[in-house]
């Protein structure tokens, strides 16, 4: 595989995996996708009347409409999936935040404290020599080297005094600033906290009803079922090599493009768990946001987020490490690795694996390391 390299034998061994894979998905222009003289798949039987709000039971749908709607529930529930991603991610920089304001509002007061006291004390001093102001002192001294010595030491007393009264003044400002901008952040808190929970809610309603629907097919055709994933996604596959796309796609990885591609490919049979970012399991954004952590490099937590601010670059000329950005609403992300091949944590049910880099519908390329 053009551009990969790495360390030890867990490393090798992906490395020849994502080999064999690219050459299953690297299939030949014309190459039949339906196993020949395999029988029509037979439809299930008709499951009791679902409550309301529940899915429509596969009864009167064939697999293959009964797969495009799973994948439309999974594709939905990774929308969701990245919306609650980067509602914690927001969560928890604004906590951190908090914490900030909250520790230099704790300095601040102790500052005004120490102000105060000094204010106090020059109080206090003047109530104990009868109330007399030091400059009427100076002016009743007989002493006039005495008188002078002191006058200079009034001037530099009323410059410290003044001084003192405005620090006291700036710091009481910044507490009042401190204070005002921890009430916001706390409310952006809130919010995304609401925010999390409700995305939390949709992702595991598309997921239970993907799974529901699922769980009403015969293992016969739960099996046929996954050989329809595949064939869909080789036959997409194919046409999009077809396209003459990986001519010109000759780069190769950058050291920290190979660090990447080790690590993701370390992950190869992990299981995807929404919202995971490792180290027993991932979701999609979860692997790709990890890999490029390992390498160094550190990249936004979500694959909508990830279209957004990194650099982008015309599919024809990725390289392995770059990212490749899925679906309209970028609810998707893999891992380039080279020879038509990614490696991405695909959804709920499935294993990190290798898996065609055209198989899915591309919205674009970005890379990291640019």
């Amino acid at each position: 595989m053009a551009g990969v390299t790495g360390k030890g034998h867990s490393t090798t061994a992906a490395v020849a995996l994502i080999c064999a894979c690219a050459a299953t998905v690297l299939a030949a222009p014309g190459t039949a996708f339906a196993s020949p003289g395999e029988p029509t798949p037979p439809t299930s039987p008709t499951p009791p009347t679902p409550s309301p709000g529940e899915p429509s039971p596969p009864s009167n749908s064939s697999l293959e409409e009964v797969r495009k709607k799973i994948d439309r529930l999974y594709r939905e529930a990774g929308t969701a999936t990245d919306a609650y991603n980067a509602a914690e991610e927001k969560a928890e920089k604004q906590s951190e935040e908090i914490v900030r304001l909250a520790r230099s509002i704790d300095k601040g007061q102790a500052k005004l404290d120490k102000l105060k006291a000094r204010a106090g004390a020059a109080a206090r001093a003047q109530y104990r020599s009868g109330g007399i102001p030091d400059e009427a002192r100076l002016m009743l001294s007989d002493n006039p080297s005495r008188f002078l010595d002191g006058a200079g030491r009034l001037r530099q007393g009323q410059h410290a005094t003044k001084a003192m009264l405005t620090e006291m003044s700036r710091t009481q400002a910044d507490l009042k600033t401190y204070a005002k901008d921890a009430a916001a952040q706390w409310k952006k808190l809130e919010a995304n906290r609401k925010a999390k929970a409700e995305a939390k809610k949709k992702v595991k309603k598309k997921i239970a009803a993907a799974e529901k629907m699922e769980s009403r097919l015969e293992k016969k055709e739960r099996e046929r079922l996954r050989k329809l994933e595949e064939e869909a996604a080789l036959k997409q596959q194919s046409a999009w090599v077809d396209t003459g796309v990986l001519k010109d796609a000759k780069g190769e990885a950058t050291t920290p493009g190979k660090k990447a591609i080790a690590f993701a490919t370390a992950q190869i049979g992990k299981p995807y768990v929404w919202g995971a970012e490792g180290p027993k399991s991932f979701d999609c954004s979860g692997l790709t946001s990890q890999a490029w952590a390992a390498a160094g490099k550190g990249i936004p937590r979500t694959s909508q987020e990830q279209w957004k601010r990194l650099p982008r670059v015309d599919v024809k000329n990725m390289r392995p490490g770059d990212l490749i950005i899925y679906h309209k609403d970028a609810s998707h992300v893999g891992l380039y690795v080279g020879d038509g091949a990614i490696v991405h944590a695909p959804r709920p049910g499935r294993n990190v694996t290798v898996a065609g880099a055209g198989s899915m519908e591309i919205l674009g390329v970005v890379r990291p390391d640019k």
